[in-house]
Parts: C-alpha cells; sequence; structure tokens
C-alpha cells in the first residue's frame, strides 16, 4: 500500500500531520507493507528567493493583530503531539528544498530528509533559505554533501519534478496541505487527528484486499 503526501516544510499543519501520521502508521497492523512518498507542493511557489522574513512578520501582513494568538495555538498543538515549535523562525521560498527531497528520494532518504528539514525548520528554526543550513541538513541523512551542493548551483535539477507534483496535487483536488492519499483511493486532506489517520489506513487495506 501507498501513501503519498503532499506538504511543504514550512507549513505546520504539515509538520503536525505528519507526526499524528506516523502515530497511526506506527500502531497499524500491516505497518511493514505501507509504502510513504513525501510529493512536493510549496505554499507560496512564486517567492523570490532572496524574499526571506521572520514568520512572525509574515503572519502579522497576513491575519493582523491576532495572528500571534493563531501562532501560539498551533505551537500548543505541535507540542501536544511531542514536537518541537519555535515562533522565532524565518520563511522564504522553499523550492531549493523540495528539489533537494527529490534528490533525496533517489538515494532511499526523501522520508528521512523531509523530517529533518521540518524539525530544522520548526524545532531549531535555522535558516533553511540562505547560507549552509540546506547541505549541512541533507548530508545528516546521508546525502553526498558535493551532490547537494551541484543540485543546488544547477536552478534547473529537479526543478520539472517538483511542478509535476504540483501539477499532480492539482489534479487530484489538493486546495492546500497536508494532503494524504493512500492508493490514489482514497485522501485525506489536512493535520486530522491521529485517529483518522489509523481509520483511513484500515479502510484503504480493506478495500485494496
Amino acid at each position: 500500500m501507498r501513501v503519498e503526501i503532499w506538504s511543504d516544510i514550512v507549513c505546520p499543519w504539515c509538520y503536525i500531520g505528519k507526526a499524528r501520521f506516523d502515530k497511526a502508521l506506527a500502531a497499524f497492523e500491516h505497518r511493514d507493507e505501507v509504502e510513504v512518498e513525501f510529493r512536493s507542493f510549496e505554499l507560496e511557489p512564486g517567492r523570490d528567493k532572496q524574499d526571506v522574513e521572520p514568520v512572525e512578520r509574515m503572519l502579522t501582513r497576513k491575519y493582523g493583530p491576532q495572528a500571534a494568538g493563531m501562532e501560539e495555538r498551533v505551537a500548543e498543538l505541535a507540542r501536544a503531539e511531542g514536537l518541537g515549535f519555535r515562533v522565532d523562525r524565518e520563511v522564504g521560498s522553499t523550492f531549493d528544498a523540495h528539489r533537494l527531497l527529490h534528490l533525496a528520494r533517489d538515494h532511499g532518504v526523501g522520508n528521512d530528509l523531509a523530517d529533518a528539514l521540518f524539525d530544522a525548520n520548526f524545532a531549531d528554526a535555522r535558516p533553511l533559505f540562505t547560507g549552509d543550513a540546506l547541505p549541512q541538513v541533507a548530508a545528516k541523512v546521508g546525502l553526498d554533501e558535493e551532490d547537494v551542493r551541484r543540485v543546488l548551483a544547477d536552478p534547473t535539477a529537479y526543478a520539472e519534478a517538483v511542478r509535476r507534483e504540483e501539477r499532480e496535487a492539482a489534479d487530484l483536488g489538493a486546495t492546500g496541505v497536508p494532503f494524504f492519499v493512500i492508493d490514489r483511493r482514497l485522501a485525506v486532506a489536512g493535520g486530522q487527528p491521529t485517529e483518522v489517520f489509523a481509520r483511513a489506513l484500515e479502510r484503504a487495506w480493506q478495500e485494496s484486499h
């Protein structure tokens, strides 16, 4: 059984939803027969690579004075799942991160890199949009740093792969993320409670067997 997860590494509900899904999968009787694949989805696909700002400023611009309270409520939900969550992180273009996720998938560590990027962004507030943070995080999951820097230096590397998956998400009806698709027959949208993911896994298994 295959589960595809369309997500973005700066999306807090993706971070929380992935943790809840992982808990459901860990308790699933047939978990060893489930393949999980991270898929590309940018919350801001047109964002300039040089446009990096504190997440607090971005949220205030979008939601006004209530942004701080909204962010703290999300932080509480993340911490309830055992996740680290810092509100002093930055936000920027995630296109390069998605290109590296495709490189990681080619080397069998796509999900490992996705988890590492989530942790680096939310738990550690690392600056993933400028400097050496991306190569350093990628190296921690076993990718060759020279390969990573080669991909980052070539703006065409994996670019079409990212765009193709974003088009796929639209074709499947995803209007936001996280978006979980099981065997291309059952979809779960949003950072749902763990029990919702558990029921979806059971239902998909029964329907396919």
